[in-house]
């Protein structure tokens, strides 16, 4: 039997890289007449600078940028592919929420400021088409950080720019692109999400994605209310007008500020990093999947790693099971949609979430170990 290891990160616990490696090690000491294809996968968020650089055999820089809430520079990762002038950008290495502690979660003043800064840098080095994942972050600003970083300026009605942060969008009185960056007029950006939210509304950025932020109650409505006049003065002073296009309110509105700035295209993450690794092709030479995911909950099919996992199987009629963190919602009805062979949750409901993510190695050993025991087909 040849097993596909193809788990998405454990945000916080495991990268995926490190979780299919215990997947083998385990594989290999429980069923050793097993064989396996590690190919750790990405939707868009954590992980997937590191899947498309693998797959495009491309090299790694590092430049210093501004984090998501403090003026402290942090070191963030991108990729280059030099062959193609293609840069690969994980947001969350610059704005991401796994940069902050939760007491430091503030989604009135984090910034994308920094992603901005790695545009500037990969622009310098050249480059002209980028791939930028834009899940994991800790930001709710619209990408307003990111664009002012490349020259644009978003002034209120005094003239003066507005703060960092979603917090001050609703000061905002006008926009000006007279100093944008110009280089940006012949690149192109290919975005990739794993949601597919509009940028306002009660399925938009503020409220679906803002509570995870540190968003209060009483936050969340100031922020939609800036998320709503962003929105309005994008379409008269951009011409843009993308509130409820799909994807806009990923990363807390910066899809939308992609859309509008940098006519970038957004599309499936999962689809995008499968297509590239070539897929389709390592199922048809595999009998079973195994995948993993931090939180599995009623946001999962709506273009999470493990809905892609499971689409692509499907087709092939490969059995997908699941090792997950956490399962937020009735566990039947989220295989039954999902169409899993199988779902087990590898932390016990009793272990707080920081206690599950210190043990996330050896709980995810364990778990797969007693699934090899119980399982007829290995």
């Amino acid at each position: 039997m040849t097993i596909l290891l193809s788990p998405n990160a454990m945000k916080g616990g495991l990268t995926a890289y490190e979780i299919a490696q215990v997947m083998q090690s385990v594989i290999d000491r429980e069923a050793p007449g097993s064989d396996t294809i590690a190919a750790p996968i990405a939707d868009g968020g954590n992980g997937t600078l590191d899947c498309i650089v693998n797959a495009l055999r491309g090299e790694y820089k590092l430049t210093f940028v501004h984090g998501p809430v403090t003026a402290l520079p942090v070191p963030a990762q991108w990729g280059i592919h030099e062959a193609s002038n293609t840069a690969v950008i994980e947001m969350a290495e610059a704005a991401g929420i796994h940069l902050l502690n939760p007491d430091q979660y503030d989604a009135m003043t984090a910034t994308t400021y920094g992603v901005g800064e790695l545009i500037v840098s990969a622009l310098s080095a050249g480059c002209s088409s980028f791939i930028l994942g834009i899940g994991g972050s800790a930001t709710n600003d619209g990408g307003v950080g990111c664009m002012r970083a490349l020259g644009v300026k978003f002034l209120d009605n005094h003239g003066k720019e507005i703060t960092q942060g979603g917090g001050g969008l609703r000061f905002l009185d006008r926009i000006d692109t007279r100093m944008i960056d110009p280089r940006l007029e012949h690149v192109r950006f290919t975005v990739l999400t794993d949601v597919r939210n509009p940028l306002t509304g009660p399925d938009g950025a503020t409220f679906v994605f803002g509570p995870q932020k540190g968003a209060t109650p009483q936050q969340l409505l100031l922020l939609e209310e800036g998320m709503e006049r962003y929105a309005a003065i994008l379409k008269r002073d951009v011409g843009r007008n993308v509130t409820a296009v799909s994807g806009a309110g990923a990363a807390g509105g910066f899809g939308a500020g992609l859309l509008a700035f940098c006519n970038a295209e957004i599309v499936s993450g999962i689809d995008y990093v499968l297509d590239l690794m070539q897929y389709d092709r390592l199922l048809a030479s595999s009998d079973a999947v195994f995948t993993a995911e931090g939180q599995l909950d009623a946001q999962t099919g709506g273009g999470k790693g493990i809905a892609g996992i499971c689409d692509r199987a499907r087709a092939f009629n490969k059995p997908v099971h699941a090792f997950v963190g956490r399962i937020k919602g009735n566990r039947d009805a989220l295989i039954k949609s999902l169409g899993l062979a199988s779902l087990t949750q590898i932390s016990p409901d009793s272990l707080s979430t920081e206690a599950a993510i210190r043990h996330a190695k050896r709980l995810l050993d364990e778990s797969v170990t007693d699934f090899i025991a119980r399982s007829p087909v290995l």
